[in-house]
């Protein structure tokens, strides 16, 4: 496969991915009983495991070669294990959407320095000029979605603090997960390990927390939903993606998860977005084709004859 085919398919995953990944608010608002650490663990924690089985086959193969990365595998591990818990928390404290906002919008600039701190990799023109529209869309669309809402709160701080925990760690698996791609291991195998291995670290907080989930069919219904579809389904196609383009430019193209967010809350849950909302889609749209369009190269001039 060509590298710009390569590059299409790639977006095309995280694309699906933050798709799905939009749909966990409103999902949530079905089961209103459930926890943000029951949420977190079961969503995160099943669907990580279950990312974990389906990879056994490839992770018995590549076994030897994940313990040489043990770094990245251990780190990515506990980031993965935190940042459910620190994103629903941050949801509650602050306001979906402002915990969603704070924690999608933080992650790519988080992501980009993770990058130019550990690889040395610079940053792009073109990447600032997409992030600045992203961030900046962002922050209208929280600004629209989310006046009021965390008025009078005590914990919005806590929230917003959360939020910026989830963004790092959000991040920093990307990261990690990517860089055991770039050691050779394969995706399934990468993202099977890493999430798996978050999915175990998971299940204390499950049994401690997740005992709504069993005190009625719908909340399990939503439980069951959040593991499968999001979670699972969602990071398979996060996984196959981040192996074709890098973890900055992945998690600043999930900056659409918060405008399916907010058209879902518009057309399933009934909120109203204002003009300033629609501008902030308007500016994450654009975002992701400023980020993704891509670079042209200006042919070398051929010296004059003489």
């Amino acid at each position: 496969m060509l590298l710009s085919e390569q590059r299409l398919v790639g977006i095309a995953g995280v694309l699906m991915a933050a798709i799905l990944w939009g749909t966990t608010g409103t999902a949530a608002t079905f089961a209103p009983d459930l926890s943000p650490l029951a949420m977190g663990a079961v969503a995160m924690g099943v669907g990580g495991l279950l990312q974990g089985l389906i990879a056994a086959r490839t992770l018995l193969r590549q076994r030897r070669l994940i313990a040489t990365q043990w770094y990245f595998l251990v780190t990515g591990a506990l980031a993965v294990a935190v940042y459910p818990l620190a994103f629903y928390a941050s949801m509650r404290y602050a306001g979906v959407t402002t915990g969603t906002v704070i924690s999608i919008g933080s992650a790519p600039l988080l992501s980009a320095l993770i990058e130019y701190r550990f690889d040395g990799v610079r940053l792009t023109k073109q990447w600032l000029c997409g992030a600045t529209l992203g961030v900046t869309g962002m922050i209208l669309l929280c600004l629209a979605q989310s006046s009021g809402e965390a008025a009078g709160n005590e914990h919005a701080l806590s929230g917003i603090a959360l939020g910026l925990l989830a963004g790092f760690t959000y991040a920093f698996y990307s990261w990690s997960a990517r860089r055991l791609m770039q050691a050779g291991v394969a995706s399934r195998a990468a993202m099977g390990a890493t999430f798996g291995a978050g999915g175990i670290l998971l299940m204390p907080v499950l049994v401690m927390t997740g005992a709504p989930l069993l005190a009625s069919w719908n909340n399990a219904a939503v439980g069951i939903y959040m593991a499968l579809i999001p979670m699972f389904v969602g990071y398979l196609c996060y996984g196959y993606g981040l192996a074709r383009i890098p973890a900055s430019m992945a998690t600043t193209i999930t900056l659409l998860e918060p405008v399916i967010a907010a058209l879902l809350a518009v057309l399933v849950v009934g909120e109203r977005l204002p003009p300033a909302g629609w501008i902030g889609v308007a500016l994450i749209v654009a975002c992701l084709g400023v980020i993704t369009a891509p670079v042209k190269r200006r042919s070398p001039v051929p010296a004059r004859q003489l």
